[in-house]
């Protein structure tokens, strides 16, 4: 059996497709993203300071974080794509039929 064109560039394109590093977490991800932001800014955190960031999801359209932490960003189901951030702590996911909000919250430690 002669192999294709196509069936030639197959194993080429999944070549290309794969990562040159480690693939990361998306939490990881946006931690380094977020203390790069931070260091960027004028008033620089201590050198020993640290990011400890976690997403909690819930049910409906409020998804709220714990004591000592706020609001970074929200994603809402439904591919719901509007949401406001009230009083630093709660993400509210503005579509009418919500079925999950998820805030990710984050402290310097």
């Amino acid at each position: 059996m002669k192999p294709t064109p196509c069936s030639l560039l197959i194993p080429i394109l999944f070549l290309l497709m794969s990562p040159g590093r480690t693939e990361q977490s998306i939490d990881s991800i946006v931690n380094e993203r977020i203390k790069e932001a931070l260091q960027s800014l004028e008033c620089n955190p201590p050198a020993s300071a640290s990011i400890s960031c976690i997403s909690v999801t819930n049910s409906g359209k409020l998804s709220s974080c714990p004591a000592g932490t706020s609001v970074t960003g929200c994603s809402c189901g439904y591919g719901c794509g509007s949401w406001d951030i009230r009083k630093e702590t709660t993400c509210h996911c503005q579509c009418s039929v919500v079925d999950w909000t998820t805030a990710r919250c984050c402290r310097l430690v």
